[in-house]
């Protein structure tokens, strides 16, 4: 197959003979009537943390936006092309959906690209001029007095997912979606060696287990 990968082509397969006739059904159906997703996630590209995986959603279930940390840019009608603000359009204006989820990590490599100033791996420095986003202008970020490189590290991821929500807010259609009471906004992190998922408490600004009664 010209050297397409074994591994999806086994994937493929294993998929064809044991999920798909499960799904069947389920796949028909959203071939006829389109998709309606209630949540929308914006995640990382970060191959370990799959927002179907680890949501063991259904097929139609998740509408997926991925990015290097999750990062949702603020509002920008300035003609240029932008993807992730596309897609918001398209779940808040077409889809409909009734929640957006930003989904944080640990061991986040583009937060850790902000920590260790790297060079840039390109002479475009396509991640750097990305990440550039998630520090507002005249912002400095720096290790806190006795923080570990790795608190240091968790700060940032999470506060990585406080400033998507807060830019989620600057686009005129999440805004009005958010203030009529048809959207909302939530924040999670998940930690990968444990497997364990935090919700967002936005009134208390802390990230709390999702087996904590006050989440449920």
């Amino acid at each position: 197959m010209n050297g397409f990968p074994q591994r999806l082509i086994d994937g493929y397969r294993a998929f064809v003979t044991q999920r798909m006739p499960v799904e069947q059904s389920r796949y028909r159906a959203l071939s006829e009537r389109g998709q309606s997703p209630e949540t929308m996630v914006i995640g990382c590209c970060d191959s370990r943390v799959s927002p179907e995986v680890i949501f063991d959603a259904r097929p139609g279930e998740l509408f997926v936006v991925r990015n290097i940390a999750n990062l949702v840019p603020v509002y920008q009608p300035d003609g240029a092309a932008h993807g992730i603000s596309a897609a918001l359009e398209f779940g808040v204006e077409v889809l409909k959906v009734k929640h957006i989820v930003i989904l944080g990590h640990a061991q986040c490599s583009g937060i850790s690209a902000i920590i260790k100033k790297a060079a840039p791996l390109s002479s475009g420095d396509f991640i750097g001029r990305w990440m550039a986003m998630f520090i507002k202008p005249g912002e400095v970020i720096e290790q806190r007095e006795r923080e570990t490189t790795k608190e240091f590290a968790t700060r940032l991821e999470k506060a990585a997912v406080f400033r998507s929500i807060e830019n989620l807010m600057t686009l005129p259609f999440v805004r009005r979606s958010v203030e009529s009471g048809h959207l909302h906004l939530h924040g999670a992190y998940f930690s990968i060696a444990e497997g364990s998922l935090y919700a967002l408490d936005q009134e208390a600004r802390e990230f709390r287990s999702v087996g904590d009664n006050s989440l449920i």
